[in-house]
């Protein structure tokens, strides 16, 4: 099973961050890529005051677009993040489209981004947002996947959930800053490999500096050993990873952490 990443770097135009996609695809992304994965945001800066001015129904331009990108590659595809707008609410939402272009599950955001960091950076997502209320499974030809955002992969709950639920693949579109990325990214994702035993797979944005929300990048897949198998740096780029799904079953063999909970002692 092949995966690729979209690094993109994101602006203030929605149409030039979907012509971009569309570059890098026609550009650089394997005609047998089997899931094509896209940053947090990635038709928005990550700027909690754009989001009202960038949000969209599902269906709507982005998601269509999303599908015709699907069809073209004949893959799936994790859409990112976009900011979805349903009735009088936003959310930040991850779609999913199989490889005829159908939407066939999406996530929205359940735990929303709260840091103060005085002199380095302050943001409150659910002054903008609403949150989502369900951990994300969906049935592909490949097996089952989970899909979290960003904050969400802070909260090991939610994503052994997902586990649980048959997961064997977590794909997080995320978009950590360059305050807490290098310390808490790698490890992080590396450590929901491991107590999960998947393979995690996830997209960030490129570094924008002009921008007043700077992704640290690092775009990464890990196995389910916790070894890192690529990784982005903080510029524009695409990776091309091949997924061996028989290491999730060794690796569950070889240390069977889900078989061996104790649920009775901690919930």
């Amino acid at each position: 099973m092949k995966v690729s990443i979209i690094q993109s770097r994101v602006i203030d135009s929605k149409e030039a961050n979907l012509a971009k996609i569309r570059e890098l695809v026609e550009r650089e992304v394997p005609g047998n890529t089997d899931f094509l994965v896209l940053p947090e945001m990635f038709n928005c800066p990550y700027e909690a005051e754009k989001f009202s001015d960038y949000a969209e129904k599902i269906p709507g331009e982005t998601t269509d677009f999303l599908s015709d990108i699907a069809v073209g590659l004949g893959s799936y595809v994790v859409g990112g993040s976009i900011p979805e707008r349903e009735g009088g609410s936003i959310y930040n939402t991850a779609p999913v489209f199989n490889p005829g272009g159908d939407l066939i599950g999406f996530h929205r955001k359940v735990h929303l981004f709260e840091v103060d960091y005085p002199g380095r950076i302050q943001f409150k997502e659910s002054t903008y947002l609403e949150a989502g209320d369900s951990a994300t499974v969906i049935e592909t030809k490949f097996g089952k996947i989970g899909v979290a955002i960003c904050y969400d992969l802070r909260f090991p709950e939610l994503l052994r959930r997902m586990a649980l639920d048959g997961a064997q693949v977590f794909f997080i579109p995320a978009a950590f800053n360059t305050t807490t990325g290098p310390p808490h990214w790698r490890p992080s994702l590396r450590a929901r490999a491991i107590d999960n035993q998947v393979f995690v797979v996830a997209g960030s944005p490129a570094r924008n500096t002009d921008s007043s929300y700077h992704a640290y990048g690092h775009s990464l897949v890990a196995d389910p050993w916790g070894k890192v198998l690529d990784e982005a740096g903080e510029s524009e780029e695409v990776l091309s990873v091949e997924l061996n799904m028989e290491l999730v079953k060794e690796a569950r063999k070889r240390l069977p952490l889900l078989e061996t909970r104790r649920p009775d002692v901690y919930g």
